[in-house]
């Protein structure tokens, strides 16, 4: 569809006036005059009675005048704004809104009533409770819980420990995971967490975290025997990748279904029994290039049939679904290369949501970092 540029003729006072209201809401003028236009059309055209202002003698009317040129390096983007609506415009204003305004708000609308808050609060303190009962417990889930509860998620050690445990399970080459090592290990105070806990899992992790933490940070510690220094400079990484490997693989299972889809839809058997419902989501990043966005699809295809014959006819709300993320199916999934996606991947997402919908079974688009929301939108 062709497009026409129209223009009038303004007074410096009203084009300051203008650049300001834009500058509000980290706009450009340009934004602004072409949102104020689709918004004064709609009301037009639903019939509004719209009040008319007096226009300044200083301002000549043009049907089709010169705009004057300005330097703006971002102008093009500008120009291809789609319209929006009163509501997408509310979502483009919020955009980096400050933490400040926003939570307030937010806590305002997750308020519950007092009958519905003090439910919330008993079940909460029940789950609480039967955890806490739980840290003996035998077997792999005893062991995992055992873990989590020594080393705090609140504690620099914690999430150093999460982010390791989830990295490791996506990372397949070794130097990869030991630099990964390296960097997260290192910097844990491990020592602090010695002989505290009753779980011999636990300390015996927390002992092969110490001495890596000692070796990678300090080769030359000065309690260090010899003998074990000449052990380590033989083995060192691979002894490091297997005693952090075994720990947080263990740990990486309480949170990731399986390694495949066929191992994640067995593993999901039992709690489906029991009412649980799963969303399967492929771990993965960004496509960098096409060869990525063809191997994800690959990936997301095979997952659909998978999941789809274990649905067996369940239906969207009764059976498992899959989850699909934008970017790994395109190489440049970014506002600057707004129609090459709509060119190239819709028809991507397309196929993929028939061959989803002809199991019956749910597809939920993963949400994207926050300058990608507009496009995913």
């Amino acid at each position: 569809m062709g497009t026409t540029t129209m223009g009038v003729k303004l007074d410096e006072a009203t084009r300051d006036r203008i650049r300001q209201a834009a500058s509000q809401i980290d706009r450009t003028p340009h934004w602004l005059i072409k949102q104020a236009i689709f918004n004064y059309l709609e009301q037009l055209e639903r019939g509004d009675a719209l009040p008319e202002f007096p226009l300044q003698a200083t301002v000549q009317e043009s049907e089709e005048a010169t705009v004057e040129e300005l330097h703006q390096p971002f102008l093009e983007f500008a120009e291809h704004i789609l319209p929006q609506s009163v509501t997408r415009s509310a979502i483009t204003a919020a955009w980096r809104r400050p933490e400040t305004e926003a939570v307030p708000m937010l806590l305002e609308q997750a308020r519950l009533p007092q009958p519905l808050a003090q439910q919330t609060q008993r079940l909460a303190h029940q789950l609480a409770s039967t955890l806490r009962h739980q840290k003996g417990a035998g077997g792999r889930a005893g062991m995992v819980q055992s873990l989590l509860q020594e080393f705090s998620l609140s504690s620099q050690e914690g999430v150093a420990l999460m982010c390791l445990a989830e990295a490791l399970l996506r990372i397949p080459d070794k130097p990869t995971r030991d630099a990964l090592i390296r960097d997260k290990i290192s910097n844990g105070n491990w020592q602090s967490h010695l002989g505290r806990s009753p779980s011999m899992f636990v300390n015996a992790a927390t002992w092969g975290l110490l001495f890596t933490g000692r070796l990678v940070s300090t080769h030359n510690e000065a309690n260090l025997s010899r003998s074990l220094n000449r052990i380590i400079g033989k083995s060192g990484e691979p002894l490091i990748r297997k005693g952090v490997d075994m720990a947080m693989r263990l740990m990486g299972e309480q949170f990731v279904t399986g390694e495949t889809i066929a191992e994640a839809l067995a593993n999901a058997r039992k709690l489906e029994e029991k009412g649980f419902r799963y969303s399967y989501d492929m771990l993965g990043e960004a496509a960098l290039t096409k060869k990525d966005a063809e191997a994800y699809l690959l990936s997301y295809q095979q997952a659909i049939h998978a999941i789809g014959k274990a649905s067996n006819g369940r239906g969207i709300y009764e059976g498992p679904g899959i989850s699909i993320k934008l970017s790994a199916l395109h190489p440049r999934y970014s506002r600057a290369q707004y129609e090459r996606v709509m060119n190239e991947l819709y028809p991507i997402l397309k196929s993929l949501t028939l061959l989803a919908r002809s199991y019956d079974i749910g597809i939920n688009i993963d949400a994207e970092e926050a300058d990608r929301l507009e496009l995913s939108l």
